[in-house]
């Protein structure tokens, strides 16, 4: 065998040989990381205070002190929370050179003044640190990431460093994020105490919303009839005003979904840019719509459960025997009204579209589902189909009300029935798509959102003319 074909060989080898990660820490994120690393191919050392006591480590790992696992590996995994960082400046001179991976987090907010990262970094200044996988679970690790949990974001000053852990992440089936500077950790560690950041807003206005149509429905159906006439209809809270109360919630949560975007295309128009950046309040709103329209799709939901139990309930079946009955004691006929059936067929049959239609809007928004369509497609089903959506079942609750708001007696102490209360915010932004579609109105927005900008309110360094602040994309 000649010189070329044994460097040859050993360059095969090399090639091949599977490479050695260190993990400083056996917990359950350590543990599930190594058994992870092992089924991808990786060699796994351990590095531990009492390599003799370690006995639950995944089959197939090595452990030993860690002076001698770092020795090991190029990589190597601080899986340690930070109070148990002293350890690592006494292996200063082992840790010379080495790609140093943080996986720590916080128990709250603003606990140290600098990150776990930084200050690993500072404590082993001749290390490259990479903050990376604390987002990941230990569960998440030995599952496979299934569905949102598959993204690893990472961050640190080497690009070399970043890439190697960019090839594990996906090498053990995760897509790597890379959020820039080591100066991004903080923010990093901060992600995973962050409890539904972006459903906070939301529920708080189904919350307070659920609670103002409750409480109005309370006072006009079952308090004023105790106080006017002395009847105790109390029980028609657990259904009837629920009932009422849901199918208002999700009626307005669905309007608030569209409202944002119509106040935009305004907003757009009276500027005459897209270079102008909207109000906080109204990014704010436009970053949660995905939330509120689920809330109202929950909403609905509950609204289709309790008018299916409305036939067996002991009072609706009360209600139709006596009925029955007193018009078999007046020997009276029951008159087919032909306005009334094309009334009531209509009106439940906006409703099974409308809620049909809200049900696709749901799916559509599910993850798995838009990222198969492409923009176009999204855009169509979230936006022209969800004001067909908003169309439908304003509709409904029009035939629902029907005629009530000119009858003197659905106004009880002067308060209007709660269904007209719900169709004030999806009427409000109907009118507002009505105007914003027209070809003279919408010609211009389109115009606007490719780029054109109107004459005076921008100056040639990009400063707005009247207040001479530089414009934001």
């Amino acid at each position: 065998m000649n010189s070329d074909s044994v460097a040859m060989t050993d360059l095969s080898e090399k090639m091949h040989k599977p490479e050695t990660v260190c993990i400083f820490g056996t917990g359950d994120f350590g543990c599930s990381l190594g058994l992870r690393l092992l089924q991808s191919g990786y060699n796994v050392v351990y590095g531990s205070r009492g390599p003799k006591n370690s006995l639950l480590l995944p089959k197939g790992s090595n452990v030993m002190t860690h002076a001698e696992a770092a020795c090991e590996a190029r990589v190597v995994f601080v899986a340690v929370q930070r109070e148990h960082y002293g350890f690592l400046s006494s292996l200063a001179s082992d840790l010379e050179g080495k790609v140093l991976v943080d996986v720590s987090n916080n128990l709250r907010r603003g606990l140290y003044p600098e990150s776990n990262a930084e200050y690993l970094s500072r404590l082993v200044p001749g290390a490259t640190v990479v903050k990376a996988f604390n987002i990941i679970s230990a569960w998440a690790l030995q599952s496979g990431g299934l569905d949102a949990n598959r993204q690893v974001l990472l961050c640190g000053d080497c690009s070399n460093a970043k890439q190697q852990l960019m090839d594990i992440a996906q090498s053990l089936g995760f897509t790597a994020v890379d959020r820039g500077s080591l100066r991004a950790a903080a923010d990093l560690e901060d992600l995973p105490l962050q409890l539904f950041p972006l459903w906070r807003l939301p529920l708080n206005i189904a919350i307070c919303l659920t609670a103002f149509i409750f409480f109005y429905t309370l006072t006009r159906d079952v308090i004023y009839e105790r106080v006017t006439n002395g009847k105790d209809i109390a029980f028609r809270i657990m259904v009837s005003l629920a009932n009422k109360a849901f199918p208002i919630v999700s009626l307005v949560m669905l309007s608030f979904c569209y409202l944002p975007g119509a106040l935009a295309g305004f907003l757009q128009l009276y500027n005459g840019t897209k270079y102008r950046r909207f109000p906080d309040w109204l990014d704010r709103w436009m970053l949660c719509r995905k939330q509120l329209g689920l809330l109202a799709l929950a909403f609905g939901f509950l609204h289709v459960l309790y008018t299916l139990v409305i036939p067996i309930r002991y009072y609706v079946r009360y209600r139709i025997n006596v009925y029955t009955i007193s018009l078999v004691k007046d020997n009276k006929t029951y008159e087919f009204d032909n306005m009334a059936a094309w009334r009531y067929d209509s009106y439940y049959s906006m409703g099974i579209l409308g809620f049909g239609l809200f049900v696709l809007l749901g799916i559509t928004s599910l993850s798995s589902v838009s990222n198969s369509l492409n923009w176009r497609e999204f855009r169509f089903v979230q936006s022209k189909l969800g004001y067909i959506t908003l169309l439908l079942c304003t509709a409904h609750t029009f035939l629902y009300g029907w005629d009530r708001f000119l009858k003197p007696s659905s106004y009880r102490w002067w308060m209007p029935p709660a269904y007209m209360l719900s169709l004030v915010v999806p009427c409000v932004v109907l009118i507002l798509k009505l105007i914003l579609i027209t070809p003279c109105v919408d010609s211009k927005v389109t115009r606007i959102r490719q780029g054109w900008e109107r004459q005076g309110k921008t100056s040639a360094n990009g400063r707005d003319t009247k207040t001479n602040q530089p414009l934001m994309a």
